[in-house]
This record gives C-alpha cells, structure tokens and sequence, in this order.
C-alpha cells in the first residue's frame, strides 16, 4: 500500500494528528492543547477551534505525504448535537462538569434503577456527566431551545467523521462505552435513549470501526490537498483503540490491558456479557471491543492524581516542578510499607474510580490532611516534605487503585497485565505492582509487562484505516508489527504490603476528618 494515513487522536489534555503508513511506521506527528471555551459558567470543547487546527495539520502532513485514509480517535464520554445546518447546535459540555447531587438522582429516577441499568446497558453510575446519557439529559435541561433544533447526536468519534466527510454513522466501541444508552440484552439502543428521546437521532445500525464512513468533502480535499477519493473511517474510542494491536497479536490470550493516561483503564475481554450479582453497584462496566465483543473494564483517574499529587510534592519540598523530584529508590519504598502510616488517598472526582467515597488526601500519624489544604501550603503532613517518600506513597497508592481494579475487571492468577501508556516510564510504580501480583504481597492475580507501544491509541486508529483501504479486518494486520512485553521485576523487600494494602484500604473506606 503506497498511500499513508492520516490519524486524529483527540485526548482530554492533547490534541494529536499523526501519519502512518501501509506497515503501520509513524512517519510525522504533531499535538495542541485547547482550552476549554467557557458558555454560561460551562467549560466547552472549542470545537471551531479545533477543527481549524486539525485541517491545517492535515494540509502541511499532505505537502510530504499522499494521505488515503483518515481515521478518527477520541476519549470517551462526549456527544454532540448536530443542527440542520450540519453545525453543533448546542455546547459540547465537559464531561467532568459535576451538576450536582440532586441532578444525579433526578436522571435515575426518571430513567432507571442503577442496578437494572448496569445489568442491561453494561453501564455503572459514574459522576459528573461521564456517562454521556446525562450530558445529553443536562442539555436538555439548561439549553433546551438549542437542544430542540437537534436533528443527529453523534458520537465524539462520528462527530468529526461527519465533518470531514459529511456522512453520519455510529460504530460499537463508542456507543457501549459507559453510555447507558445500548441495551446489551436486546442489542439496540436502550429505554433510556428512548426516553430520552434521542433513540432516533442517533444512527442505526452500528457498524465496526475499519468501515469507511465516506469520502473527504471536495471543499476539504480542495483545502487541504488531500486527494478526493480519500476515505474517512468509521472511528473508535480511544481505549478501544489502544487494545486493538493487543487482540490482533493475541486474541484468546487472557490478559488486561493497564492504558495509561488521564484515566487508567483496565480492560479485560472476555468471551460472555455479564455480571455477577455483587458487581452491581461497583465502577465495573462493559465495553465492547472493536469486533463487538464484551470487554470487562475498570477505571480510575491515575494520571490526573499522579499530575495533582507530584505538583503538590513539589511545590512542598520547594523545588520549581515536578521534573525535580528525585526518584524513590527501594529503601523509600520499603520504609514506608514498613511504617505503614504514611498514605496517599484518592479521589479527586468523586465517583470517577474505585472509591466513591474517599476524598483526596495525604495520611500521617492516623490524621487526615486534605488535599486542598496541602495545595495552598497551610496543612502539610511531614512525609510529604521528604519528597522521595511522599512520591514513593504516591506510587503505592497507584499500584493499590489499580489491584482493585484488575480484581474488578475479572483478572485471575494467571492473567498477564500489559501497562502502556505514560505510566510504563513510572519504574516504581510498575516494580511495585508486580510486586503485588507475584504475590510478594500476598495478592495474586497474574504477571505484569510493559510493552513498547508509546502511542498506542493512535496506533490502534491507524490498524482501522489501513484495513479499510485494504479490505481486510484488522487482525489480519497482526503480523505487520511486533509489541515487546517486557517483564517488570518486582520490587524486593517490600515485606508486609498486604499489611499496607490493608490499612490503605481501612483509609480508603471512609471519608477523611480534617487533621
């Protein structure tokens, strides 16, 4: 194949356009960051700004590559109102808006018992508006004149499609992800989509993500030097993508994937849809994978708490940034399992991970000292002025988050977990996880690798395109590319970690007092 391909990978924080070609090599890339536009007190995607950004990019990649495909990835739990003028008729609120307790119970009470939404959509209730249901729910509520003129919602993915080729469409990995609206059970769009009212604004049926959802527009072939018989591809959610290269290497392998980013997603495929009757109610869900196959999954906000957590140690210790931490080395790690009084606590969006009702705080001495507090300087427990401990904590407490979530998830003794992302570079975090699942904790639940995969996601959406101009479905690409699982050595010495993880979790239980 001698045309290359174009990929638009939009993250929370980064904006990315990367080039491959037909062997999956990344040739060029390039990343922006946008501010959110504020509407109303809102923070809202800047959909015009970005998309301005996104077709310059694809012009000057178009001066050294001739660009065949383009695929879509985006991070999950955003839709957009389409108007009849093809333009987003109402704001593309964040989904880390939080309206408020009182709006939480009026959605289920209108749409749903959690339980009985989580058994048949796959769904859990998360906060905020991470489930995209109750985005579209706020909208219709807080803008209902500009809600009224929608005549499509699309998936963040298909968003961008439909702008690029003007055709709408919905594929599988979006539309099951922590949406509430596809009901597993009856494989459609589910009641609360109904009642919502939007069941037949969305497009029906689903398809996979390699199909091609139409041509580059002529205006935009014409503006960007993008040939016109360019295709543009279905696309698919981020995490989905990054799981794709690891399914067409192994598919039948028990593993999980550990993506790493802003969120820690741990997925897990499985052959059967379902949950046990004590799952219900917990931070577990479905995804369905880009062969629309179930996905067991767990996440937490990892990378925001290890940004959050390594500027506070920081700005305590007195040093410019993060960049100046000094790495922990195992001493520090040993010394404060020993000690076993010295912890980092989740979470900052509350109802986002594992632990829905801890607050984010650092623990010394039996006290508890908020997190708000830390980051203005006016209570600061005393380990977290040594900065080699508090960042060993810190790793600890991510290694622990993400036990409970590989136990979520389903994983067993013997399976593999696969850590990519940006916490693949964090040697203590990872050393301390595997120590955990080589059972130096006593905890059990398989081995732990790092793989090589730097921009998993964007390469996961290339496999996509690629497929689509060859015709193929992307496991067939598998022998296209080679991943190095490279095994993590567990930290030594680590003693009674289970006693750590105990009382980490006795902490994590309950809500923190203020020291």
């Amino acid at each position: 194949m001698d045309k290359a391909i174009a990929v638009i990978d939009i993250g929370m924080t980064n904006k990315k356009v990367a080039v491959y070609d037909g062997s999956l090599r990344m040739l060029d890339s390039a990343s922006r960051k946008f501010d959110p536009v504020m509407v109303e007190g809102l923070e809202v995607h800047d959909l015009e700004g970005m998309e301005e950004w996104f077709l310059d990019t694809l012009a000057f990649f178009a001066r050294s590559h001739r660009i065949g495909a383009i695929a879509v990835t985006t991070h999950g739990a955003t839709m957009v109102c389409v108007g009849a003028d093809g333009l987003p008729c109402a704001p593309s609120v964040y989904y880390t808006h939080e309206p408020g307790l009182e709006f939480q119970g009026r959605f289920y009470r209108a749409f749903g018992d959690r339980r009985e939404l989580q058994a048949s959509t796959g769904t859990p209730p998360l906060s905020a508006l991470i489930n995209p249901s109750k985005g579209i729910f706020f909208l219709q509520e807080r803008f209902p004149e500009a809600f009224a003129r929608t005549r499509r919602v699309l998936n963040y993915p298909q968003y961008w499609g439909f702008r690029l080729s003007g055709e709408t469409g919905a594929e599988g990995t979006y539309t099951g992800c922590h949406s509430y609206l596809w009901d597993w059970e009856r494989g459609r769009y589910s009641t609360v989509a109904e009642k919502l009212g939007i069941a037949d604004l969305m497009p029906f049926p689903l398809r996979d993500s390699w199909d091609v959802l139409g041509r580059i527009k002529p205006e935009l072939a014409a503006r960007t030097g993008i040939g016109a018989d360019a295709v543009v591809t279905m696309g698919i959610h981020d995490s989905n993508a990054s799981l794709l290269p690891h399914l067409a290497k192994g598919r039948g392998k028990d593993f999980v994937l550990n993506s790493t980013g802003t969120w820690c997603v741990l997925m897990h495929p499985q052959a059967l849809y379902g949950f046990a009757r004590d799952e219900l109610g917990k931070i577990v869900f479905f995804n369905r994978s880009a062969y629309n196959e179930p996905v067991k999954t767990a996440i937490f906000l990892g990378g925001m708490e290890y940004e959050a957590w390594t500027k506070a140690i920081a700005l305590a210790c007195g040093l410019s940034g993060p960049g100046d931490l000094p790495e922990p080395a195992e001493a520090d790690y040993r010394s404060v399992v020993e000690a076993r009084d010295e912890f980092i606590m989740p979470e900052f969006v509350p109802g986002s991970g594992q632990f829905p009702g801890s607050e984010p705080r650092a623990v010394q001495g039996g006290a508890d000292y908020p997190y708000a507090g830390i980051e203005s300087g006016a209570s600061l427990p005393p380990f977290l002025k040594a900065p080699r401990r508090a960042l060993a904590a810190l790793n600890l407490s991510l290694a622990l988050q993400t036990l409970v979530a590989l136990e979520r998830a389903g994983a067993g003794p013997a399976t593999e977990v696969y850590t990519e992302g940006g916490f693949r570079r964090n040697q203590g975090y990872n050393a301390a996880l595997a120590a955990a699942l080589s059972g130096s904790g006593g905890h059990s639940s398989g081995r732990a690798f790092v793989t090589d995969i730097s921009e998993a996601t964007a390469f996961g959406a290339a496999m996509t395109a690629v497929a689509a101009l060859e015709g193929l479905k992307p496991d067939a690409l598998g022998d296209r590319f080679d991943i190095e699982y490279k095994p993590v050595s567990p930290m030594r010495g680590l003693g009674d970690l289970e006693g750590y993880r105990a009382a980490w979790l006795a902490r994590a239980a309950k809500k923190g007092d203020k020291a």
